[in-house]
Parts: C-alpha cells; sequence; structure tokens
C-alpha cells in the first residue's frame, strides 16, 4: 500500500469514526403508543410544523401533533 493510500484510508476512518461519534440516537413517543427509535435528535421545521431526520438517505417527517415526547437513548 502507497503512503498516499495509507494517509488517505487512516484520514477517512477517522472521519468515519468521528461522524459515529457525534449522533444521538433518539426514541419518539407518539400519540398512538408506538415508538420511532431514529439515528439521530430529530429537527423541528417551524415552517412546516413536522418533526424531520434523516434515514437511509431519505428524510422523514413526523407532524408535530403525533408526538407526545422525544428523549435520547442512554448508552
Amino acid at each position: 500500500m502507497s503512503p498516499k493510500t495509507l494517509t488517505l484510508a487512516v484520514a477517512m476512518s477517522s472521519t468515519l469514526a468521528l461522524l459515529a461519534g457525534c449522533s444521538t440516537p433518539t426514541v419518539v413517543h407518539k400519540r398512538d403508543g408506538s415508538q420511532i427509535v431514529t439515528p439521530d435528535r430529530p429537527t423541528f421545521n417551524d415552517d412546516t410544523g413536522f418533526y424531520e431526520y434523516q434515514q437511509g438517505g431519505r428524510t422523514i417527517r413526523i407532524n408535530k401533533d403525533d408526538v407526545q415526547s422525544i428523549e435520547d437513548v442512554d448508552d
């Protein structure tokens, strides 16, 4: 493996480790009694009135009126 390739591999793995450490898994408790586990804390969009989060490359939206509570998952 060339030094350039090795440096790139180390930099990419460090970046991935840093990104993985920043996520905050969250449980969204809905008013109907169901729960949704999200990979990161949903953000609230004031313009639409929906909580939004990314999963599988897609933006998922939950109406704020359907949300009872949002809590972080403890490790």
